[in-house]
């Protein structure tokens, strides 16, 4: 309760601040959102998940090859394909929405810390249901990021595991049910995207709350505040504890040198969507950055779109000179964590403050960092 309490009144602070601080101003809004909803649809969300979907099956026949050959060649070759498909889901977890929501599928690809004695336990026991709530810490690619590079210190050791150990074959059925996990709900999302979701999401092209540009603009600004500033960099650097340190926290903890990466990733593709540049492609389409052209969105005498630009590029110099290793950057010098964490903040607030309100939209999910 004392964390709520500091919480609201941060954020009352935070925003009396934004309020004296600039001078946002727009005028009317007669944006084509059907286009931008068609966009985002055809070129943006779609070839997203197909890609996903497409590391993903590789992924998939490379478990069956480690399984069916535990080798230090297969496991290096299984570890590239994990981090493949790990950068490929940093390109569509800002689009929970649709059958995503429905399958809970961020929680069950990407909770993280991974609960290493649970996963452990269902190994042990053979008796697990990755579809329960309970089960979303001991899945996903913090899961197989122990499955493939936690199990020992070594990896003749976590080879062992899989060749001669007493349970190897409980392990093996383990790294399959993973990989089978993903597989099987991003088919469903496809899917459905490839079936009447598409329709309906670029028919529900009004201004209401349950709208999909409402939705989407509030899933762009949760997403870059909880699932990349507060995921990736705030709750482990202590930001949300009071200055305690949570290195272990970090996303992808085992495989130790790629948290950056996946962070950097995940940015990448917010600005990239955020400027509606085509999935895999140099060209751009109709985005909230002409959206917030289209209704002339100005803050102090400056477009809000070209400053959210400027801000993303201070995110990318200030994010460079963090360790690849975000655990090892914690121990060694936080600072950097902190100032990373600063620099996403700021646009923080000019997606929260000023975006939604020059395209008059509410934000619809409850602050509850630190709770």
């Amino acid at each position: 309760m004392k964390n709520l309490l500091l919480l609201v009144a941060f954020v009352s602070v935070l925003t009396a601040c934004s309020s004296s601080d600039h001078n946002t101003s727009t005028s009317g809004d007669s944006f084509n959102r059907t286009a931008l909803l068609t966009h985002w649809a055809d070129n943006i969300i779609i070839p997203a998940f197909s890609n996903y979907d497409v590391h993903l099956a590789v992924l998939q026949s490379e478990v069956e090859n480690f399984n069916a050959n535990p080798s230090q060649e297969n496991l290096l070759t299984v570890r590239n394909s994990w981090i493949a498909a790990y950068k490929a889901y940093q390109q569509v977890m800002l689009f929970n929405i649709g059958k995503a929501a429905d399958l809970n599928f961020k929680e069950a690809a990407d909770t993280y810390p991974t609960d290493a004695i649970g996963i452990e336990a269902n190994i042990a026991n053979g008796n697990y249901n990755l579809e329960l709530l309970s089960q979303y810490s001991k899945q996903g690619f913090p899961a197989l990021d122990y499955m493939l590079n936690g199990l020992s210190e070594s990896d003749s050791g976590i080879i062992t595991k899989y060749s001669s150990d007493a349970n190897a074959d409980a392990y093996k059925l383990y790294l399959t049910s993973l990989i089978n996990a993903l597989k099987s709900k991003n088919a469903a999302i496809v899917s459905d995207w490839s079936g009447i979701y598409r329709s309906t999401f670029i028919t529900s092209n009004g201004t209401a709350v349950s709208s999909s540009t409402n939705k989407m603009v509030n899933l762009f600004v949760k997403n870059f505040e909880k699932d990349i500033r507060s995921g990736k960099v705030g709750i482990p650097a202590g930001i949300f504890s009071n200055g305690t340190l949570f290195p272990e926290k970090i996303e992808g903890y085992y495989k130790k040198d790629i948290s950056k990466d996946l962070l950097n990733t995940a940015v990448q593709a917010q600005q990239d969507f955020f400027n509606g540049k085509y999935f895999a492609n140099s060209q751009v389409g109709p985005s909230l950055k002409s959206y917030l052209d289209d209704v002339k969105a100005v803050r102090n005498g400056l477009n809000l779109s070209a400053i959210i630009n400027n801000q993303f590029e201070t995110i990318y110099t200030t994010n460079a000179t963090l360790n690849s290793n975000l655990s090892q950057q914690i121990l060694s010098n936080n600072t950097k964590m902190l100032e990373a964490y600063d620099a996403m903040q700021q646009n923080v607030v000019y997606f929260k403050l000023d975006m939604m309100q020059a395209l008059n939209i509410t934000i619809d999910y409850v602050d509850g960092d630190g709770d």
